[in-house]
């Protein structure tokens, strides 16, 4: 009998990367035979990833990044909180302006958000400088917070009376000087987390913001979210902020055991191409739980699925921004 030479395998690339994905084996602890043996080098590398990873890329000028859905439920403020901790920790400066009444990222944040702390409102609705209500994040050095306080929640009917009260934020965030500058000291990152709705909060942040982050659950009903928000974006662009772009979509809370998840994943990735980032953040316990302890997940449980994918999402987002410029894809 002839014998065929063999040819390889073609290799398929998924189109959504999950943790699993995200763990290659390392020669020092190659045993992944049992799952537990694997969640086991997931931690190992995640902390070591924290003491010994080369830093991430620095963009060309700041990117002021709007992570907004009117769907509530989606995971955008633990979106904005675990991608910016991953980002500080890659080396990077990043200021977090949270929007939102609820004050949730400034929670997870660790920073103070009780009533009379200066806060994103003093900003908005009283023309406070900027650098007057940030607060340093306790632990992790080039992380910054202007926190939300329970006043916010008065600030869409005070800002009706306003003059060009759609670009206040926009013009606090021009006047401050890390981001207008170069050198060390200026911010590579502004993320701006925003309420779940589209009022004059959301507004504020269209209009301030250069790129559009969007978190998007990968169920049906946030298809059709998404579409209402695409065309929000476009009403913003041709009245208010011709610069604004759709430049990150971020799947949450996939379950790749699901037909629905995939499904929706590629839906997504067909209409939106490179835009979606390959990485997509796992359902997890550990993701919820973090907030109630005042962490991120990455700080909290640095090995599980949740921690790994948001470090890998980071990643990919600060690689892509560095390859374009520093600005929209």
């Amino acid at each position: 009998m002839t014998e065929h030479p063999s040819t390889p395998e073609e290799v398929v690339v998924p189109p959504v990367r999950t943790a699993a994905d995200l763990v290659a084996t390392p020669p020092s602890y190659s045993d992944t035979s049992t799952p537990l043996a694997r969640a086991i080098e997931a931690e190992l590398r995640a902390r070591e990833r924290q003491s010994f990873s080369a830093p991430l890329p620095r963009p060309d000028r700041t990117r002021v990044m709007v992570v907004a859905n009117q769907k509530g439920g989606v995971g955008k403020t633990t979106s904005t909180v675990n991608l910016a901790v991953a980002l500080a920790q890659g080396g990077l400066r990043v200021l977090v302006v949270d929007l939102d009444p609820q004050g949730n990222a400034s929670t997870a944040l660790g920073a103070e958000h009780r009533r009379g702390t200066l806060s994103s409102y003093d900003v908005l609705v009283d023309g406070l400088p900027i650098a007057e209500a940030v607060q340093q994040h306790p632990d992790i050095p080039g992380l910054f917070t202007v926190p939300a306080t329970i006043d916010l929640a008065g600030a869409e009917i005070e800002l009706v009376s306003v003059v060009a009260r759609e670009s206040r934020l926009k013009k606090a965030l021009a006047a401050y000087d890390l981001i207008s500058t170069d050198g060390d000291s200026r911010l590579d990152y502004v993320l701006i987390d925003c309420p779940p709705s589209l009022g004059l909060l959301t507004l504020n942040a269209l209009v301030a913001g250069v790129e559009m982050l969007i978190p998007i659950q990968a169920e049906y009903y946030a298809l059709e979210g998404l579409g209402q928000l695409v065309e929000t974006v476009e009403m913003v662009k041709a009245h208010l902020n011709s610069d604004l772009s759709i430049s990150t979509i971020l799947i949450t809370m996939y379950d790749g055991r699901t037909n629905l998840a995939s499904g929706v994943a590629e839906e997504v990735r067909s209409h939106f191409k490179d835009q979606v980032l390959r990485t997509a953040i796992p359902r997890s316990v550990r993701v919820s739980e973090a907030p109630s302890y005042g962490q991120s997940v990455i700080t909290y449980d640095p090995g599980s699925p949740g921690a790994l994918s948001y470090l890998e999402a980071a990643r990919e987002m600060a690689i892509k921004g560095s390859s374009n410029g520093g600005g929209p894809a």
